[in-house]
């Protein structure tokens, strides 16, 4: 008998975070809902990760997000947390 060299029952979670999202042991998104914090106003918006607009202030207008081809980038000197798990 040989052995195998990877733990089916208990997978790596680094190794599983890098696979795709459907080839994982336990199916689960990429995406994930943030809180961007404005730096002007001090205001708190919550963005979809993979925003396909641009996402400005609701009180100053001030520029959060830029989309990009996967997930959106956070303007600089805007603090973010990621809601949820």
């Amino acid at each position: 008998m040989t052995a195998l060299e990877t733990d089916l029952l208990n997978p790596d979670p680094a190794v599983e975070a890098k696979k795709y999202k459907l080839k994982r042991l336990v199916q689960s998104p990429n995406s994930f809902f943030l809180d961007v914090k404005c730096p002007g106003c001090h205001t708190i918006t919550t963005v979809f990760s993979h925003s396909q607009t641009v996402v400005l202030c609701g009180s100053c207008n001030q520029l959060l997000v830029t989309p990009t081809g996967g997930k959106a980038k956070v303007a600089y000197g805007c603090e973010i947390r990621k809601k949820g798990n």
